[in-house]
C-alpha cells in the first residue's frame, strides 16, 4: 500500500534529506587514493550521530555498516571495510538517514583521480537518466514515465540497466511501496499522485544488465566484471510541482 504523506511528514524527510547531503559533502572532502572505505564508513557515521540523527542501513537485516560504499564492478552495497580507494576506481556511495523518526535515501557516484572516459560516461549518463527519472515523476504521470525516462537515456548511450533492483516509496520507513523499476515492465503502472515521496536510483552497468550477489550475502557485482554506477535521489510529489528533498550538488 503506497503511504501519502502530509506536507508536515514532507518536511521532516527534507530535514533529514539536509543532515544527508552534508553527509555527503563531509565524504567528499576525504575521497581520494589511499583511504579505507572503513574510513570513509566511520566518517559517514560520526557525522550523522553528530547531527542528531541515525544511519538508517546499520542493522538494516543485519547490514554490518552505516554506508554502502561500491567500486567498480560493485553495483550496491558493498560492505566498508579494509580496502583501499586506488586512482582509476570509480565508487558509488549510498545511505540513509533517520532524523526525528524520517527517513531520507540518496546515492552518488564518484570517480577518484584518472577515470577512463567511458567510465566518466558512465557517471554522467547515470546522473542524467536520474534527473530524467526526476523530471517525469510529477502528478498525474505514471511509474512507467519514470521508468521509460532512465530506460531510454541510459540505451541511447550504450549501457545496460540492472533489472533486480530498483527504486521505491520512502520517509516512515527505508523501503516503502510502490517499487520503481528502471526499465518497461509488466505489471501495475500507478498513478503519481501529491504526497508520494519515493527514491529513485538508476544503476547502469557497461556492460550486461546482469548482476550476482557474493557470498557476503550483500554485495552485488556485475556478471561481467564491467563496471557500475547509481545515482539517487528521495523526492517529493506535489500538486504542482517536484521537490528534491536530498538536494547535493
Amino acid at each position: 500500500m503506497i503511504q501519502l504523506k502530509t506536507k508536515d511528514d514532507i518536511r521532516r524527510i527534507k530535514d533529514s534529506g539536509f543532515i544527508l547531503s552534508q553527509t555527503f559533502k563531509q565524504l567528499e572532502t576525504h575521497l581520494a587514493e589511499s583511504v579505507t572505505t572503513g574510513e570513509l564508513d566511520k566518517i559517514a557515521s560520526d557525522f550523522i550521530y553528530k547531527k542528531g540523527a541515525t544511519p538508517t542501513f546499520l542493522g538494516y537485516f543485519n547490514y554490518p555498516a552505516s554506508i554502502c560504499i561500491s567500486i567498480n564492478n560493485e553495483v550496491i552495497h558493498g560492505i566498508p571495510g579494509e580496502r583501499k580507494l586506488r586512482s582509476g576506481d570509480i565508487v558509488s556511495i549510498d545511505l540513509g538517514v533517520t532524523f526525528k523518526g524520517y527517513i531520507s535515501d540518496a546515492a552518488k557516484t564518484y570517480g577518484i583521480g584518472r577515470i577512463t572516459d567511458r567510465d566518466k560516461e558512465l557517471i554522467d549518463v547515470t546522473r542524467e537518466c536520474l534527473q530524467n527519472g526526476i523530471a517525469n515523476a510529477v502528478s498525474a504521470n505514471r511509474l512507467g514515465d519514470i521508468s521509460q525516462a532512465i530506460y531510454s537515456h541510459a540505451l541511447d548511450h550504450g549501457f545496460q540497466v540492472v533489472r533486480e533492483f530498483c527504486g521505491h516509496g520512502v520517509g516512515f520507513a527505508l523501503h516503502e511501496d510502490p517499487q520503481i523499476f528502471n526499465y518497461p515492465a509488466v505489471g501495475p503502472n500507478k498513478k503519481l499522485k501529491p504526497g508520494m515521496v519515493l527514491a529513485i536510483e538508476p544503476m547502469l552497468n557497461c556492460g550486461t544488465w546482469q548482476v550476482r550477489i557474493l557470498d557476503d550475502g550483500w554485495t552485488v557485482i556485475t556478471t561481467d566484471g564491467k563496471n557500475s554506477a547509481h545515482f539517487e535521489h528521495t523526492i517529493a510529489v506535489l500538486e504542482d510541482h517536484t521537490e528534491i528533498l536530498t538536494e547535493f550538488s
